[in-house]
Formats: C-alpha cells, sequence, structure tokens
C-alpha cells in the first residue's frame, strides 16, 4: 500500500537522548491511538537509547551529528535532506537539543511539535526542576507547544501541572513531570495528525476554536 493510498501521517521524531517521549508515541501508534506512521527517528547525537528503541520497533534510526557540521545552515540542510527522503509529514521533537532556524521550520509550517518539561513561559532552556525548585514554585509541569526559532518558543497547545511536594528534589521532580509528558504529547501528536490543531498566525486552535489559553489536562475524556 502506497502512501498516498494508505493517507498516513509519517512523522519523523528528532531525538538527542534516551528517548522516554518517543517510546510513548511509538506505544500510541501502535496501539492504533495515533493513525499515523513514524517513518524515521533523527538523532543529532549518536550512540543514544533513542536510536536503539527506533531499532527495537523497527524504525528507520537515523543520525544526522550536529558536531560534524562547521555551520548550523549545513546541519539543518542535512536534517532536510533526511526528512525529505523519508517524505516526512510532521515533524516531532522528543528531547531534541537544538533550536531550528526560521528558515528550517518554514519547510513545516505548523507540522513541528515540542515539550519542554515546565509551565511555559516559565523556566525556557535547561535545568527547569531545579529552577522550579529554587523558585519556591508550588505547581510546575510540563508544556506542549509548536516550534518556533525562540528557544522553547511558538503558540502553547497543552500543559499539564503537578504539585511541587515539601519533600522533592530535582529528581524525584522530574520523574512526576515525565509521567504527565507522556500522557499529553502523544495525545497532541494524535490531534495533529488528525487535523484538530493548527496554528495560524501564531495562534492555536483546537477543533477550529481559537484558544484563548492553552488547554489544560486533566483527563483525555475531556477531549474526546
Amino acid at each position: 500500500m502506497s502512501k498516498k493510498e494508505a493517507n498516513v501521517t509519517r512523522i519523523a521524531v528528532l531525538v538527542s537522548g534516551g528517548g522516554s517521549n518517543l517510546q510513548s508515541i511509538i506505544d500510541k501508534v501502535h496501539e492504533s491511538d495515533i493513525a499515523a506512521e513514524i517513518c524515521c527517528v533523527i538523532s543529532n547525537k549518536k550512540q543514544v537509547y533513542a536510536l536503539d528503541r527506533a531499532q527495537l520497533a523497527r524504525i528507520s534510526a537515523v543520525v544526522v551529528d550536529s558536531s560534524a557540521y562547521t555551520e548550523r545552515k549545513l546541519f539543518e540542510q542535512a536534517l532536510l535532506e533526511e526528512l525529505k527522503q523519508h517524505q516526512t509529514d510532521v515533524i516531532v521533537m522528543a528531547g531534541f537539543m537544538r533550536v531550528l532556524s526560521a528558515e528550517f521550520i518554514a519547510h513545516y509550517t505548523g507540522r513541528i511539535l515540542n515539550i519542554h518539561p515546565s509551565l511555559l513561559p516559565e523556566f525556557t532552556g535547561l535545568h527547569t526542576h531545579q529552577r522550579a525548585l529554587a523558585a519556591g514554585k508550588k505547581t510546575h509541569g510540563c508544556s506542549v507547544h509548536f516550534a518556533s526559532a525562540e528557544l522553547d518558543g511558538g503558540p502553547l497547545i497543552m500543559r499539564a501541572e503537578v504539585p511541587v511536594l515539601s519533600d522533592d528534589n530535582a529528581e524525584s521532580l522530574a520523574q512526576r513531570v515525565l509521567h504527565q509528558e507522556h500522557k499529553i504529547y502523544p495525545l497532541c501528536v494524535q490531534w495533529l495528525c488528525e487535523g484538530k490543531i493548527k496554528v495560524h498566525d501564531n495562534e492555536v486552535f483546537y477543533r477550529d476554536q481559537k484558544l484563548v489559553e492553552p488547554l489544560t489536562w486533566q483527563d483525555e475524556t475531556n477531549y474526546e
């Protein structure tokens, strides 16, 4: 069955590390919750466990080593070539530790998702859990958004909150946030593949209704 006949969205997942969010999406695709095919997993680093996850799932695992390129533009050109070769429709960044340029994103406008371990716009960048604890936050969480050329920027789709407990450290808080990531990211990927979420003029629409605020995860049955 050809891609055209199957009418299945082809997802490329970009990774840089262990790939637990990748695994959550693989599982949902296999369970047929997401009517899509993961056409490839691309890492900008060699020998990361996310590549092993891809191979175990019989998904094409590719390395486009960012350290091998002297210029960002050359790295992104190589990345685009791989995406085109795999006939990519949608890009899902899952722990991908590179900020993509506006020129790159223009090739996939409205078709690139990212997840970040904080309640954006708070705590962009790294070490979000330590920073939330240091700031004395009572709640923390994760956010799914359409990608932009700004670090952890782009229009927000959904956030999930967790309480910050009195005995939390960065590791315990990270684990609780990650559990929520594994819920909301596959759901947002599913929505993008189904056309339930779209972005227009930097605003997100869910079921053709403009979001004044990002959706908040409570229970996925709320969004059936």
